[in-house]
């Protein structure tokens, strides 16, 4: 599929080709972006200090927070588009791309200005301290006064994707990340502006990211694209994007809920500094997360497509070989952090006290890293299917049912402390990953008896 591409060939071209095509550019875009993050992190480790790692980390809850509702909008309109182009309705798929960006644009000003008027509130009740919550507060003012220009590049780089352009998605992630890259040493390094900085390169660099894909859908020559007379939000169409949007929307805010658990687990048992090695973990960790999550990407409107085409065949061969790879990359990243933590953690920061538990931690929260690849992929699919009640029971029983129970029973038992906090993690990946496959498996039994 080329980048002028008919996105109906998702019905024709081999699974193999295609996941090549799409997952290849997702996942270079989405590796980028969190290696853009880790060098972010690299950067105000070594610039600003280890607190500053920390006070970084307290506003991982708050980022997922608000990109749970970007991911409402982006990944719900990119998925539902799929399956309209599946269905061979261009008229829908093009009210699906009117109604994301009206949304992105209202959406995202009203939850970054909610968020800005109770920032401080918010910092405190995620775990932040007198020490930490400058950090925070420098890094969050930035970035939430540019919310709305946020939801738009990441809103409609999902729908490029799924309306035929991956390769363009991904040219937009290195653009944004490229720019940010560049911009951050400048700003906390030449012009001293620490952490600010930091988060004033990532707006700037997500700018020029936004202008990209405006550009793109404003162009006559892309499949889907601005159009006169859909300027209006639709009930129906805005029904469905939240409908299939729910799933990764409740999946990150839970996270948001347990990160703040995790935070107050971190501060009770290490102090500030532990939590800035769950931060440094954390970045370690979502590099090889993001690869998996850009297969799962690339694989949506494949799947999307073919199920809307009736063709479940060819669904189940291309969910089957996204599993595969994606327990490969897993299985790497679990080896590289079990036997190589020192140097890893020793990038993003030279305090001893930090880096030694960050290298613990990495090793006990990785522990079973490859499951988490096969139950990413399997909750993916429902969601990229329209199955919005399996994708959303799927996210939730990982972070709420297993995990929160484990943060709060593993730490007290056996005195294991900070340790039981780590080891929660890779339990509660192993009983999602059981319930996933039990799923998955039920599913399909019922598809082929429907089919029968």
């Amino acid at each position: 599929m080329t980048q002028t591409q008919n996105p109906h060939l998702l019905e024709t071209e081999p699974i193999g080709k295609l996941l090549l095509q799409y997952s290849i550019p997702a996942i270079i875009g989405m590796t980028v972006v969190s290696l853009y993050n880790i060098v972010d992190s690299i950067f105000i480790g070594h610039g600003v200090g280890p607190l500053a790692i920390s006070g970084l980390a307290l506003t991982f809850p708050l980022m997922n927070m608000i990109i749970a509702f970007c991911t409402l909008i982006g990944v719900g309109g990119a998925a539902i588009s799929s399956i309209f182009l599946g269905q061979k309705d261009n008229h829908r798929a093009t009210e699906v791309l009117h109604n994301v960006a009206i949304l992105c644009v209202v959406v995202g000003i009203l939850v970054g200005g909610i968020t800005y008027c109770f920032l401080d509130k918010i910092l405190y009740f995620f775990g932040a301290s007198e020490d930490t919550l400058p950090y925070a507060r420098d890094f969050m003012e930035v970035i939430l006064l540019g919310n709305p220009i946020s939801y738009l590049f990441i809103g409609l780089n999902n729908v490029m994707r799924a309306t035929g352009y991956p390769k363009k998605a991904m040219l937009s992630s290195i653009l944004s990340v490229g720019v940010n890259v560049v911009l951050a040493p400048i700003f906390i390094f030449s012009f001293k502006w620490g952490i600010r900085g930091a988060a004033l390169a990532t707006l700037i660099s997500q700018a020029c990211g936004m202008v990209w894909v405006l550009t793109h859908f404003s162009r006559t020559s892309s499949f889907i694209h601005f159009r006169r007379g859909y300027t209006r939000l639709k009930a129906a169409v805005v029904g469905s994007i939240f409908s299939i949007g729910m799933s990764p929307f409740l999946m990150n805010l839970c996270a948001c809920g347990v990160v703040i658990v995790i935070n107050h687990e971190f501060k009770t048992y290490g102090g500030d500094l532990a939590i800035g090695a769950y931060g440094i973990a954390n970045r370690v960790v979502t590099l090889f997360f993001m690869v998996v999550l850009g297969l799962a990407q690339g694989m949506q409107p494949i799947v999307g497509y073919n199920y809307g085409a009736r063709r479940y065949d060819r669904m189940r061969k291309a969910l089957r070989q996204v599993i595969a790879i994606a327990v490969g990359t897993m299985t790497v990243g679990w080896l590289l952090c079990e036997f190589l933590p020192a140097p890893i953690v020793a990038m993003f920061s030279d305090d001893e006290e930090l880096n030694e538990l960050s290298k613990i931690g990495l090793q006990l929260s990785i522990a079973l890293f490859p499951l988490v690849g096969a139950q990413a992929v399997i909750t993916n699919f429902f969601q990229s299917i329209g199955k919005v009640k399996l994708s959303i029971l799927l996210s939730l029983t990982r972070q709420l049912l297993f995990l929160l129970p484990l943060l709060y029973i593993l730490p007290q038992m056996w005195n294991l402390g900070i340790n039981g906090v780590w080891l929660s993690m890779p339990v509660s990946d192993f009983l999602a990953f059981v319930l996933a496959a039990v799923t998955l498996r039920w599913y399909f039994r019922k598809l082929s008896m429907v089919k029968n």
